[in-house]
């Protein structure tokens, strides 16, 4: 594979928890910050693939490292902060990814999220989806179960509808809020699967993850109803995927 004890190339991106370096031939790199195996996740991207579904090829994987093609464009979310009026647009190509995927049983030995059968991604929302002259391709498996489909669709909406949003240009400050709801109302109005009784396991799980922000944490509890955390309950709790790697957010050059 590579060399990890130096750079393999360009550095084009970076997130909480890898890193994404250019190595020519139209491949790039992802590599994990700390100790972490791609293989069942290059090997579901692959089973994906096969079936159809639009995921970046993968050409190796070695412990924290993932070699993949590179996808010329950008992220919904980027797009999105620079043309807004796509908002319905983008919000029916989520929905109709999250069907596509929904409809690809889950291979023999993908970790469970609850009970069902389906691919869940548990992170498919517009900053894990790139825009390319192909179509757009789903990004960063490194959370995806297996469970029922409606919890995917949970999460995404709890992902998009709490999450702080960074970097937006000062123009689009004000409209923001507006377009949020906006761009929720077209999603769940296209998605085929009801979120309703999935959202507070969903949510007792997204609390989870060591990333979520104080300020994101509370807008997760009102939208699931759920009663304010003791300090420092949900670092301690355990669960499914409690100790998987964060997710990287801005999506993958």
């Amino acid at each position: 594979m590579t060399d990890p004890a130096g750079p393999p190339g360009p550095l084009i991106g970076s997130g909480r928890a890898a890193d994404v370096y250019a190595l020519g031939d139209g491949k790039v790199l992802r590599r994990y910050r700390f100790a972490y195996s791609c293989t069942a996740e290059a090997g579901l991207m692959r089973y994906l693939r096969e079936a159809g579904y639009p995921v970046p090829e993968v050409f190796a994987a070695d412990g924290p490292d993932l070699v993949m093609q590179r996808l010329r464009g950008r992220d919904m979310l980027a797009d999105l902060a620079s043309r807004p009026w796509r908002v319905a647009r983008h919000a029916r190509t989520l929905a109709r990814l999250h069907d596509q995927l929904h409809q690809i049983a889950a291979p023999a030995g993908l970790r469970p999220f609850g009970p069902g059968g389906q691919v869940l991604h548990l992170d498919l929302h517009p900053a894990n989806v790139m825009l390319t002259a192909d179509g757009p391709f789903v990004i960063d498996w490194s959370n995806a179960s297996a469970g029922e489909a409606g919890a995917d669709v949970a999460m995404a909406y709890l992902i998009m509808a709490s999450s702080d949003v960074d970097g937006l240009p000062s123009w689009l400050v004000p409209a923001a809020g507006w377009l949020r709801r906006l761009f929720l109302r077209r999603f769940l109005a296209a998605v085929r699967d009801d979120v309703r009784p999935h959202l507070t396991q969903v949510a007792r799980h997204r609390l989870k993850d060591p990333n979520v922000r104080p300020s994101e944490a509370a807008r997760l509890r009102r939208l699931a109803e759920l009663p304010a955390a003791e300090p420092g309950a949900e670092q301690a709790a355990d669960g499914p995927g409690a100790q998987k790697p964060p997710h990287l957010p801005g999506g993958h050059p």
